[in-house]
Parts: C-alpha cells; sequence; structure tokens
C-alpha cells in the first residue's frame, strides 16, 4: 500500500433499467442517461500517459447487471483478438466484482479491449487467476469514434457495454438476482495508451504502490436500487 491516507470507499447506487438495455457499445438509452455516472482518477502521478477521461455508468433488471465505459481517447489501440488474451495490454476496460463483500479472497475480473475481446476469470488469494473460466452469456460490444490502430490520425473515443448474466456470479455468490437494499464490492480500471506513454486509472483508488488494481480491500461499494 501507498503511505499516504487514502479516501473513503466510493459508494454507488446501481438503478434498476426501465427498458431493455441494448448492448451494442453506443451510451443511448434513456436509462443510461438516469444512472449515475462515476468519473475514473489517476493515482500515480509518475506514469507517463495522457490522462483521458472515463466515466462509467451500471443498471441492473431481472437477468442482468450492466456496465457502460465512456472513454476519451485520442489514439485508439488495441491489437489482441482472442477469449482470454492479455486484453488489459490495449486500450482496455476492467470491472472486478465481488459478489460477497464480507470476503476478500476472490473476486470475478472482466478486461474487455477496444475490440470487445474478453478476459475474464475468478482471482483467487491474491495469488491464484483462473483464466480457464469462460462464462456464457455475456454480451459485449464497442463503438469507436475514430480509427483503431492508425498511429498518424487522432481519435476522439470509444465507448463500451457489458451485459453479465446474475446466474454466472454462482461461483463466489449465490447466482441469484439481487434485492433492493444488497450491496456488492466492486472496482472499474481503465488501461490507456503505448508503452511507455501507458496509464492506469480507477473508481476507487487500489493504494499500491506501483500501478496495480488488483487489491480487493480497496473496492468500491455498489448497492442496488429499485
Amino acid at each position: 500500500m501507498r503511505q499516504t491516507n487514502l479516501p473513503p470507499l466510493p459508494k454507488l447506487e446501481v438503478r434498476r433499467a426501465l427498458n431493455r438495455v441494448i448492448v451494442d457499445g453506443k451510451i443511448n438509452e434513456d436509462d443510461w442517461k438516469r444512472a449515475d455516472a462515476v468519473t475514473f482518477q489517476f493515482p500515480w502521478e509518475d506514469q507517463k500517459g495522457a490522462k483521458q477521461k472515463t466515466t462509467a455508468r451500471l443498471l441492473w433488471d431481472d437477468k442482468f447487471l450492466y456496465i457502460s465505459y465512456e472513454c476519451e481517447d485520442s489514439d485508439i489501440t488495441a491489437h489482441y483478438t482472442d477469449r482470454d488474451d492479455p486484453t488489459y495490454k490495449d486500450d482496455a476496460v476492467e470491472a472486478f466484482i465481488n459478489p460477497r463483500p464480507d470476503q476478500t479472497n476472490g473476486y470475478f475480473g472482466f478486461e474487455m479491449n477496444a475490440r470487445a475481446v474478453m478476459y475474464d476469470y475468478i482471482y483467487f488469494m491474491g495469488r491464484h487467476l483462473l483464466k480457464r473460466l469462460n462464462l456464457e452469456g455475456l454480451q459485449l460490444s464497442t463503438h469507436l469514434n475514430g480509427t483503431m490502430n492508425a498511429r498518424g490520425d487522432t481519435d476522439k473515443g470509444w465507448s463500451l457495454e457489458l451485459a453479465i448474466p446474475f446466474a454466472e456470479f454462482e461461483g463466489l455468490g449465490n447466482g441469484q438476482l439481487p434485492k433492493p437494499g444488497d450491496s456488492w464490492a466492486i472496482n472499474l480500471n481503465r488501461w490507456d495508451g503505448v508503452e511507455p506513454d501507458r496509464r492506469l486509472s480507477e473508481w476507487s483508488d487500489s493504494g499500491m504502490v506501483q500501478p496495480n488494481p488488483h487489491n480487493p480491500r480497496r473496492f468500491g461499494v455498489m448497492t442496488f436500487v429499485q
């Protein structure tokens, strides 16, 4: 942990979607406009990458937890194309989710690049990453406002939508639909840029000395509301 005074864990209310969310990478449904937005922070000042804004929102309904990201990006870069590739080396966003906040030994990881390639796993005890876990029923899409892997132009950004069936959280939770008032632990992150000009931003500051998002004790709190 960094030897500084860390802020309290952030909190977010996750509202129920009133209508069907179309997972097409475009954050244009009225429900997204109703959802509370969070903006990522930049905890590591020694990184050289640009500080490009990321905004995330969450929704839920009777089947899915929905997460959306809007990423300002002047140079969209993503090369990995296959499931469980190391997408975090590209322009990518992440969601780390723990359905049982009373324990911090394990959580689900979802790491998705600007190509809409998924790297999903369960992380145990800070040491064991089960990457052969391929959750079923995930819906994932991105929308680009620019050209991918064209280093000579200037892009505007990209957005991503993810829908995770609640049944897929059975490995660490009960796999059942949450009730209003239930709280889970979560952190949302973004890897941006090309080495050596690369930067990690987060919703909740992980408190790690080096750029590293994997600290479940510093996940924020999301509460499901009606």
